[in-house]
């Protein structure tokens, strides 16, 4: 019964999910409204920021009377100033965030105008003009300047790359924001807009403007003093956000409640101190009665509480970029400048900030109320003309207009309108799997951290990373890499994925390029994941995935290569819970290697066996099957194992599911205290201890060698054996430590995040594999200089180019007889010129992928 409910309730949250989806999809097949304007700012939160100002100067233009404004809310009741302002008019429209309209219209608007990023379902018509303003100039850092920023940059970056232009205040932030921070220099197709901010214009308030204004903050609950001798001055604290994420900001209002008291109490009845939350914390504040007194609503746009405002404070929030050209006093209160200098970081160091920086709400205050003729406040005041200049050169209050010229009317003469700037590089892009630890991850790393990045531009692709697995094997990533994590799922109604679905299980796998609305899905799934992004070289690097496959041949022309990491042939009956769970996959993937222009395997004696055995599966031609040995990162293998053994608890990874979608719910992460083969490999004894690494898994067969070990324990009873991985068959390969009688002696651990301490505490590494391609953990063993027992299989000679391999036959007792052959002195140590082998290991991927010969198709 619990059962069927668990199914019911999947069925239902499918259907949920299949509704909405199924009206997008059908708005995406009609026509766009060329005249419609879409507005969003901070997913709905308010009609504010650079779309605001641009819909109200779009609004009162009398050549642009013919537009549809929508504007996107997530509430309409929650802003009951803004709806009853246009609640009449006949060309403003609401619509409520991420509702049946709110979809309708971001499929159909042919104007996108958004202040931070549409939701992961978005992508860009044809037709359709994308206008990314973003919402300010940067003092802390963005995007992958940030720790740990590609993440969170997975959707901006999505957005960027699909907008025709992006809106710049100034050149900084053109340069270092778009350009470095999100790495659009060489990938964005559109073009900049370094012509000012829209929101800045509303700032320059005429005496009528100033009144109406103060008369706002007033009904809002602010006590502003009489208005009619022109009242209390106003000071407004403007904090940004804090927290790990965006998405999941820090509920702080307490704390800056308590900061304006203090400041308020100092200051004295000549100012009110108010409030001002960052967009994405004002939702912890709307609802308190108690801060009425000093929050400002939403519904004034924060460029007019600016204008009215005699002093600013803020932290690290670019609202001060805003206020430079208004020539008033600028304070930062930043109490936690040490922490948040270490953890986010900044591009201006503090001494450099054009006013006094601030630890305390005393500090702020006394700044405030200093003479202006003080040396301290003579030096910010040419700190901050000099910001100014830099940074608000373009804010001379008619900044909307001119981005309307450039946007609605098409004008380009005379404007500051530019491409990104030019990448000379040849761009290459890796779809790397799905950031699991094994081979493939290891070599796509390898690959990535070896690649010479100032003549090569790199992307990867991969799934967006959620597990403690994933999330570690993607920090791996060399930061010059731009990582496009795929968010959201594809759109397009559910009859089109049910064809293409039954497509895929009766082997028709031409469907995807000769059936139109086929075709059209997958192109359109390119463009919600790379916007308008060209490359030279595509690759397919994981060869595992038919969708990953399929969607990659949808790019625009570019050379395509699929990676072959093992005995292809022989995967499609791997067996894994009894089921071989790749009979269906893989010979779809295998059907589609004619559409690629490189097959490539990672050894010789593999590219022949797979250009032999995949001849019965698809009909690609034996000139397309190439060689492209794996790299290893010989300086992280070395830097890795040097790690105390003893402190390997601290790198045990929790694993969220094997490579092949089956939990493992018997890795135990709760153990305390040191294991006992820890204890026992740093024992100062005569053990000898044989190691292997790898998936818990049929075809690793770690069987075999557990019943070959218990031989050779049987004869040498100071041997030891460490097996070290995850995967399904864990409680199998456990049961047979018992069965075998060699519990104390046989080890089942990890899965760990590094088990290279302990590759380097073992004597000898053993392979008991059925089949490999070339196991990313026999070079790793060498380039520790392990001696190195393997079984047969077909690519085994390709595995080290030195053939540094002891190799016996793959059955139980020759294994065991190679174990007591290194036990006796006969196995030498492994070797491996990792220098050599990685130059020539590197000349094969850029032959491979044609990046060496110049024969790609440049998209400049």
């Amino acid at each position: 019964m619990i059962r069927i409910l668990k199914q019911l309730r999947r069925r239902v949250r499918q259907l949920l999910r299949a509704v909405p989806a199924e009206k997008y999809a059908f708005w995406r097949r009609r026509p766009v409204r060329a005249r419609t304007v879409l507005y969003e700012s901070f997913a709905g939160n308010g009609m504010l920021c650079n779309p605001e100002a641009l819909f109200r100067a779009l609004l009162s233009a009398p050549d642009q009377a013919d537009l549809l404004h929508i504007w996107v809310l997530d509430s309409p009741r929650r802003h009951p100033a803004i709806t009853a302002e246009f609640a009449t008019h006949p060309r403003v429209r609401f619509v409520r965030y991420r509702s049946s309209a709110y979809f309708r219209a971001l499929a159909t608007s042919g104007y996108l105008i958004n202040n931070a990023t549409f939701p992961a379902e978005f992508s860009k018509r044809p037709g359709q003009t994308y206008l990314n303003t973003w919402h300010g100039t940067p003092l802390k850092q963005m995007g992958y300047d940030m720790p740990g920023g590609a993440i969170e940059a997975a959707n901006t970056l999505r957005n960027f790359v699909a907008a025709d232009f992006l809106l710049a205040a100034n050149a900084f932030m053109a340069e270092q924001m778009y350009e470095k921070a999100y790495r659009l220099r060489g990938a964005y197709r559109g073009l900049i807009v370094e012509e000012g901010y829209p929101r800045i214009d509303r700032q320059f308030l005429t005496e009528d403007q100033q009144r109406r204004g103060r008369e706002q903050l007033a009904a809002s609950g602010i006590e502003l003093g009489d208005l009619d001798t022109g009242g209390r001055e106003i000071v407004l604290y403007a904090p940004t956000w804090k927290g790990d994420s965006f998405s999941t900001p820090d509920d702080d209002v307490l704390q800056l409640v308590e900061a304006v008291s203090e400041m308020q109490s100092l200051l004295g009845e000549r100012y009110v101190v108010l409030l001002k939350t960052h967009q994405i914390v004002h939702r912890f504040a709307a609802h308190n009665a108690e801060l009425r007194r000093i929050l400002v609503s939403n519904e004034i746009p924060s460029n007019v509480v600016l204008g009215l405002s005699a002093v600013l404070i803020t932290d690290y929030s670019s609202i001060f970029i805003d206020y430079l050209p208004l020539s008033r006093p600028i304070v930062f209160l930043a109490p936690d400048l040490d922490d948040y200098t270490r953890t986010r970081g900044l591009y201006f160091e503090p001494e450099e900030w054009p006013g006094a920086v601030c630890t305390t709400p005393a500090e702020v205050t006394a700044a405030i109320l200093a003479p202006l003729d003080m040396p301290e406040s003579v030096a910010v005041t040419a700190r901050a003309s000099t910001w100014r200049d830099r940074l608000a050169a373009h804010e001379t209050g008619s900044s909307a207009r001119r981005v309307i010229d450039v946007v609605f009317r098409g004008q380009r003469s005379g404007y500051r309108v530019r491409p990104s700037s030019p990448d000379a590089r040849p761009s290459v892009l890796l779809f790397i799997g799905g950031m699991l630890p094994n081979g493939i991850t290891a070599s796509a790393v390898n690959l990535l951290n070896s690649i010479d990045h100032t003549a090569l531009d790199v992307s990867v692709q991969f799934a967006y990373p959620r597990g403690a697995a994933q999330l570690a094997n993607q920090a791996l990533i060399n930061p010059a890499v731009r990582q496009f994590m795929r968010v959201g799922g594809m759109n397009g109604s559910k009859l089109t994925h049910l064809r293409r679905k039954l497509a895929a299980r009766r082997g028709d796998a031409d469907i995807h390029r000769t059936n139109r609305a086929q075709s059209a899905l997958w192109d359109d799934e390119w463009t919600r994941c790379f916007g308008d992004v060209r490359f030279d070289a595509v690759i397919d690097f994981s060869g595992y995935g038919p969708f990953w496959s399929t969607l990659l041949l949808h790019s625009p022309p570019a050379v395509r290569s699929i990676w072959l990491h093992n005995d292809m042939a022989a995967e499609v009956h791997r067996r894994v819970n009894g089921r071989e769970s790749m009979k269906l996959t893989l010979p779809e993937v295998f059907a589609l290697y004619p559409e690629f222009d490189r097959i490539v395997s990672v050894s010789p004696g593999l590219t022949e066996l797979n250009r032999r055995e995949l001849s019965s599966y698809c009909t690609a031609r034996p000139e397309q099957f190439v060689t492209a040995p794996n790299l290893i990162d010989a300086r992280r293998v070395a830097a890795s194992a040097a790690v105390s053994l003893r402190s390997l608890n601290e790198y045990r990874t929790e694993i969220d599911s094997t490579a092949d979608g089956t939990i493992d719910s018997t890795v135990d992460n709760t153990a305390t205290g040191e294991p006992e083969w820890v204890t026992q490999l740093l024992a100062d004894n005569d053990t000898v201890w044989f190691v292997t690494v790898g998936r818990f898994s049929p075809e690793k067969n770690q069987a075999r060698l557990l019943r070959a070990f218990a031989q050779v324990h049987a004869r040498m009873p100071q041997a030891r054996l460490t097996i070290v991985g995850y995967g399904p068959l864990r409680a199998d390969l456990e049961q047979l430590v018992d069965t075998l009688g060699v519990r104390g002696a046989a080890f089942i651990v990890g899965p760990f995040a590094n088990p290279f301490p302990i590759l380097a505490a073992s004597d000898c590494f053993v392979l008991s594999s059925d089949y490999e391609g070339q196991p990313m953990v026999i070079l790793e063993a060498a380039t520790l200089g392990l001696p190195i027992v393997t079984v047969d299989f077909r690519s085994v000679h390709d595995a080290l180019p030195n053939h540094a391999l002891h190799i016996v036959a793959q059955d139980d007792d020759a294994l065991a007889q190679g174990m007591l052959e290194f036990m006796t002195g006969s196995v030498p140590a492994g070797t491996l010129d990792t220098t050599g082998y990685n130059a020539a290991a590197l000349a094969g991927f850029l032959r491979a992928t044609s990046l060496a010969t110049g024969e790609m198709t440049r998209n400049s």
